[in-house]
């Protein structure tokens, strides 16, 4: 097993998710790779962080009600004696959700497939600069960099010199997001990291969204069959001109 593939798979690892054999893999892997396995050391040390100071939050009575409604509405309202809605948070009631899925659509203020990207997004961020592996092709070369994509994706990322802007290319990497691998392109605006990662859109349809996560901005785009997503704590205003430039460069090719 390569790295780039127990980088992947570390977190599936983890969680116990892996078949039998690549299970097997990725441990002989980390048994023999430094490198890797302080990737796994440090995701187990943030996840431990998490479950020791994470902030749990009561479900509102409005919450529970709803649920609770739309339980009793649903092909399995059987269970509802045997369900029960204590104290439960946010989590919690996205589980009961999760459990009567077969014949049930919740209508709950939870968060939406996009926002739950998002999260994805600026986690995947922030953990490249926990481990400190940003690139695996570091350059500043776009002509370098691009073509180090090819064979190792179905497409090829939009890789742009944009240092005359004020927007250095660092290098870039696999990475893995909604569920498969894409791209991760590095820029550097003065001592802000800058991910923009890349992958084949699922629509033609041009859209575009911004937020701020946990001090995070991203903003996500939808050009050329691609959609693209850049993650930074730089400031929102600089962070849309990078994607503005990056917009640019794929329209007119310059």
């Amino acid at each position: 097993m390569h790295c780039a593939d127990a980088k992947q798979a570390i977190e599936q690892y983890h969680d116990g998710e892996l078949e039998a054999t690549r299970g097997d893999a990725v441990r002989e892997h980390l048994a023999t790779c430094p490198a890797c396995a302080k990737v796994a050391e440090q995701l187990s040390r943030l996840r431990s962080a998490v479950r020791e100071d994470a902030t749990y939050f009561m479900a509102p009575d409005a919450l529970r009600r709803r649920v609770a409604v739309h339980a009793s509405r649903s092909p399995l309202a059987a269970l509802k004696g045997r369900i029960e809605l204590p104290v439960w948070g946010f989590a919690g009631a996205a589980a009961a959700a999760m459990t009567l899925a077969a014949g049930l659509t919740v209508a709950v203020a939870l968060p939406q497939s996009t926002d739950t990207l998002s999260r994805e997004v600026v986690s995947n961020h922030v953990r490249s600069l926990m481990v400190d592996h940003l690139s695996d092709v570091a350059s500043s070369d776009q002509h370098t960099v691009k073509p180090w994509f090819a064979g190792k994706l179905a497409f090829s990322p939009p890789v742009e010199d944009l240092s005359a802007e004020g927007y250095q290319l660092l290098g870039g990497r696999l990475d893995y997001l909604d569920g498969k691998t894409v791209a991760a392109l590095i820029y550097q605006r003065r001592q802000h990291r800058i991910n923009v990662f890349v992958w084949p859109a699922a629509t033609a349809a041009k859209v575009e969204r911004s937020s701020t996560i946990n001090g995070y901005n991203t903003i996500a785009w939808t050009q050329d069959g691609l959609r693209l997503w850049a993650v930074s704590d730089l400031n929102a205003k600089e962070l849309e001109t990078l994607s503005q430039l990056l917009q640019r460069k794929q329209r007119t090719g310059a």
